[in-house]
């Protein structure tokens, strides 16, 4: 409790003398992509403005850009939602009806990874957090993406330490490590019950179909019986 109307910088006051602290909800997703197969790769792709003159005399044509991860070095990435960036899956070994590689697509929803100081003992313990994307070669006993045992090391266990082995990535049997969440400034409108919140991402296929896949859905009954 504090006096009403001081809260501190670190939080607000959502009743009479009652602060809450600002904080966040990181999720790591484990996605053990097997895209037709185990040959995987990733690619970032983004927008990519191009400047009015010669090819865009209109100055309303963007171009795409698309880089291959080929290391664990390589592959600890920010979203960027300024450029559209997202992350393709893509199988280096397979194609689809029109030639290219197929592939499902990761859409962060770009809100911010893990803010304490990297200094802290909580960015130490869950280091994870503080990349929107990590990508390793798959290894079964790799399974939580800050260690076995978050609670009993001094930090640097998990994804940070098998990325050291700095593995090839490029078509490979890959696993994605997704960090998503939500920072929460809370409001006097979540006390004393907390409302509904949604986070998440999106994965959906890229060229993994030679068109849409709902087009030979059956047609729903006429009638009912």
């Amino acid at each position: 409790m504090f006096t009403s109307g001081t809260p501190g910088e670190y939080a607000t006051e959502v009743a009479p003398g009652l602060g809450a602290p600002f904080h966040q909800h990181l999720f790591s997703a484990r996605l053990d992509m097997t895209v037709d197969g185990t040959a995987n790769a990733v690619e970032e792709v983004e927008a990519v403005r191009v400047p009015m003159g010669e090819g865009n005399a209109h100055g309303n044509a963007f171009a795409r850009s698309a880089t291959r991860l080929t290391r664990e070095s390589q592959a600890q990435r920010d979203a960027d939602p300024g450029s559209g960036r997202v992350w393709h899956v893509v199988n280096t070994e397979k194609t689809n009806a029109l030639g290219r590689p197929v592939g499902y697509v990761l859409h962060p929803h770009g809100q911010p990874t893990l803010l304490a100081d990297p200094a802290s003992s909580i960015h130490a313990r869950a280091t994870f957090a503080s990349k929107a994307l990590w990508v390793t070669r798959y290894d079964p006993a790799q399974r939580y993406p800050a260690g076995d045992f978050v609670n009993q090391n001094p930090g640097g266990d998990g994804l940070p330490s098998w990325v050291a082995a700095d593995r090839d990535l490029d078509g490979e049997d890959v696993v994605l490590w997704h960090t998503f969440g939500l920072t929460h400034f809370p409001r006097p409108e979540d006390w004393p019950v907390m409302p509904v919140d949604h986070t998440g991402f999106v994965l959906k296929p890229a060229g993994f179909f030679d068109r849409n896949p709902t087009l030979d859905v059956p047609p729903a009954p006429t009638s009912c019986h």
